[in-house]
């Protein structure tokens, strides 16, 4: 093969890579970045909520914030669990009195955001579901802890902000 025939493959080796690279890069690229709909794909999360000490409000409220953030920069495409436990719990005993707070759980659960409160700590500090903001029976599991692993044995994905 003559060095003149050597060097035109290699340019035509290199401009189909570069066709290749180009298309890549157009299909996972800037073009699909948060806000056009297209850079992630379908998620199942579980956060874990055990409170913020020693402010619990403005951890709650960075926390609410983080979740809010999550399904708007995937456009919807996404399933969240916040499994609640320990100081955890308190977010619903403040919501009780803090109207942004409420707000802020009401909205979360209108886009399909699903609270579940751990009834092992609901018997430790002595509560039930009517003292806390709007939970019911069926937002109660047994264990918080058992809980986020069994959803990870489901596909969730474990986030502890």
């Amino acid at each position: 093969m003559s060095a003149r025939a050597l060097r035109s493959g290699l340019w035509a080796a290199m401009f189909g890579l570069g066709l290749v690279l180009a298309t890549t890069a157009q299909a996972h690229g800037p073009d699909t970045a948060a806000g056009s709909g297209g850079y992630y794909t379908f998620q199942k999360v579980v956060y874990q909520n055990d409170g913020g000490w020693p402010d619990n409000k403005a951890y709650f409220q960075r926390f609410l914030h983080h979740l809010a953030a999550h399904i708007a920069a995937t456009d919807g495409k996404v399933e969240i669990r916040v499994v609640d436990f320990a100081a955890g719990v308190q977010l619903f005993v403040m919501a009780r009195d803090d109207a942004d707070l409420a707000k802020s759980i009401d909205s979360l659960r209108s886009q399909g955001v699903r609270f579940l409160i751990c009834s092992n700590t609901l018997r430790a500090m002595k509560l039930t579901p009517a003292d806390l903001y709007g939970v019911k029976e069926d937002d109660l599991v047994p264990s918080g802890v058992a809980e986020i692993a069994r959803l990870q044995g489901l596909g969730f994905v474990y986030i502890h902000p």
